[in-house]
């Protein structure tokens, strides 16, 4: 599998390419913004696109999604319980002084313990709600695309609409819990993983530490 991170937009997203190198076909995960530099990456990488994958509906992890749609009308993958937030997109980008364009609707519900493929490749969808409602991350032995819940050194936030820090924390646990060889590739600052968060993070000790409390 190869993973290709463009960070786009002025909130710097990560917006992911991953290619399936033995079939040479993709997917992308959180099209946040630029749409015309992601296509250029595509165009670059020489795979077929096969997908969208949504780790929530934020206005910047789904910003450039109608002109990566425009070019390539592949399906979009999204929570339904993302909907609220997918509708209100373009007003809460506005808020921020961004501009987006309307993002067209998913056309294909996730939900806990689905597998989706990209090429050869699978991975699994779990639910991580707290930061978003419908909020998911992607994951196999190797690797979690983990959208807005764990950072290198921190976790997402809750003061936003629809959030929930006692939700973020059971999810962030969750999360830990995979295992600490996975890669973790976040929706914005640098890649990680589980098991330097695990260890390091003060935000997923104090959650742990809260989660076992709460027992």
């Amino acid at each position: 599998m190869k993973i290709q991170s463009l960070t786009v937009g002025p909130l710097e997203e990560n917006c992911y390419l991953v290619i399936d190198e033995s079939t040479n076909r993709a997917v992308l995960i959180d099209p946040g913004d630029e749409p015309a530099r992601i296509l250029a990456a595509l165009r670059a990488s020489g795979a077929t696109l096969e997908g969208i994958w949504l780790t929530h509906a934020h206005f910047d992890h789904l910003g450039g999604l109608a002109g990566v749609v425009r070019a390539h009308p592949v399906p979009v993958h999204m929570h339904p319980l993302e909907a609220p937030l997918h509708e209100i997109a373009v007003d809460s980008a506005l808020r921020f002084g961004i501009r987006i364009e309307a993002p067209p609707p998913a056309d294909r519900e996730l939900a806990e313990g689905d597998r989706l493929r990209v090429g050869s490749q699978e991975l699994s969808v779990m639910h991580v709600p707290g930061h978003a409602p419908g909020h998911v991350a992607f994951h196999d032995d190797n690797v979690i695309f983990g959208g807005d819940c764990l950072f290198a050194g921190s976790i997402g936030r809750t003061d936003l609409p629809f959030a929930d820090r006692e939700t973020l924390d059971a999810s962030v646990a969750r999360m830990i819990a995979l295992g600490d060889e996975l890669t973790l590739y976040p929706g914005h600052g640098r890649a990680t993983t589980i098991g330097r968060e695990r260890t390091t993070n003060p935000f997923v000790l104090g959650s742990a530490r809260l989660v076992r409390l709460k027992r």
